[in-house]
């Protein structure tokens, strides 16, 4: 019989580790998931899953256990618990020392000042005093557990300041957070360099994509980012290479940046596993992200990052004000009739306002074309019957 392949640890069960599987299928490779409850996303579809919080060593030992390799869904998992596992002898990928500039906003500044890598102004603050000194508008952020939005707060003016404050350090005190101001960046569009790294050192770039936010999270991403000046195209790429191999992180790197109106780039925040901004890769890219981080953590070669076509567009769906309207299977009759070649990707998650349920995926030559065509699927899945106003 045939020597099995090793098992891969993924601890957190959304929609990145359910994208996991399938290149896992195709590699091989076998999936042991830990799943924050019964029924998420990733545990509908790796069948070996254990149910258990990931804040907890002793389950963390258990569901690692015989995996010589553990890898993430999220940055959320206690740095002195990641410590320990590599004591154990599992390969933590990945690894704690470079993890913690994804799990905290204020180390990330601090590492990435003293590489000389251009990023907002920013401080740590304490008090509003300091929100005063650091000067408005500015951005305040929790340092740790922030994403899509949450843990944010945009100061606009004094009119703002004592509520964005109150609010800010009320959640710092309850949490034990840091408050990281930065500065409100006069930007004319957000890019996105994705990159993966292997423990050989090896290293691949893929195009740099444009992405659009509404209400703090993540709608639209166009690959590769349109009229971007191949120059800083390439200086974006190097950026996001060159944190990965200072920070010596295996995986995927997602290093999200401001083009600013006069010609930068700066980093804006860091994400260490499969990205939003890289979903366009599974049907827009000779290797997908998620192949090719499972690759990495394994110490694979690296698959190809080139594009299969000229343009990809992808389109987060998201649940719509009402969850009752527009059942999401109830979406694909239409949106794979009108168009046969759109790419959707469904997360098995239950409809709620505002909650990312898949994306469409679509390709092609033409770059308005596939604009609208993959605007159209995703307000058709939404329920908006293809009405949405763009």
């Amino acid at each position: 019989m045939p020597e099995l392949a090793p098992t891969l640890a993924v601890i957190g069960g959304g929609q990145l580790a359910r994208m996991m599987a399938q290149p896992a299928i195709a590699l091989g490779l076998p999936l042991r998931l830990l799943a924050e409850a019964p029924g998420v996303s990733a545990a509908q579809v790796i069948p070996d899953h254990r149910v258990g919080d990931h804040r907890d060593l002793a389950t963390l030992r258990e569901v690692t256990a015989g995996c010589p390799v553990v890898t993430f869904d999220h940055e959320h998992v206690p740095t002195e618990h990641l410590h320990t596992l590599e004591a154990d002898g599992i390969a933590v990928r990945p690894g704690p020392d470079a993890l913690v500039h994804a799990q905290d906003k204020g180390v990330m500044r601090e590492r990435l000042a003293a590489l000389g890598v251009d990023c907002p102004r920013n401080a740590i603050v304490t008090s509003p005093a300091d929100v005063e000194a650091f000067g408005l508008p500015c951005v305040l952020k929790t340092t740790r557990g922030g994403y899509d939005g949450k843990g944010v707060w945009f100061v606009e003016d004094t009119a703002g300041w004592a509520e964005a404050c109150a609010e800010a350090f009320a959640v710092a005190e309850e949490t034990g957070v840091r408050i990281l101001a930065e500065e409100r960046v006069d930007f004319r569009r957000e890019l996105s360099a994705l990159v993966v790294r292997a423990p050989s050192g090896q290293a691949a770039a893929y195009p740099v994509v444009a992405s659009t936010q509404r209400d703090g999270i993540c709608h639209e991403v166009v690959a590769p980012a349109p009229d971007l000046d191949p120059d800083l195209a390439t200086h974006a790429q190097q950026v996001a290479l060159r944190i990965a191999g200072e920070l010596g992180v295996t995986g995927v790197l997602a290093v999200e940046l401001f083009e600013t109106t006069d010609g930068r780039v700066l980093v804006n925040e860091l994400a260490m596993r499969p990205h939003n901004t890289g979903h366009w890769t599974q049907d827009g890219a000779v290797t997908s992200q998620f192949e090719n981080h499972l690759r990495a953590v394994m110490d694979l070669p690296l698959g190809s990052p080139a594009p299969r076509a000229r343009w990809t567009v992808m389109v987060n769906i998201l649940g719509g004000p009402d969850p009752g309207v527009g059942r999401l299977w109830d979406g694909y009759p239409h949106a794979m009739a009108r168009d046969p070649q759109l790419r959707v990707h469904l997360y098995g998650k239950e409809p709620r306002p505002g909650r990312k349920v898949g994306h469409v995926n679509a390709y092609g030559e033409d770059l308005e074309d596939c604009l609208e065509r993959a605007r159209h699927a995703a307000a058709w899945f939404r329920g908006d019957l293809g009405n949405e106003s763009e």
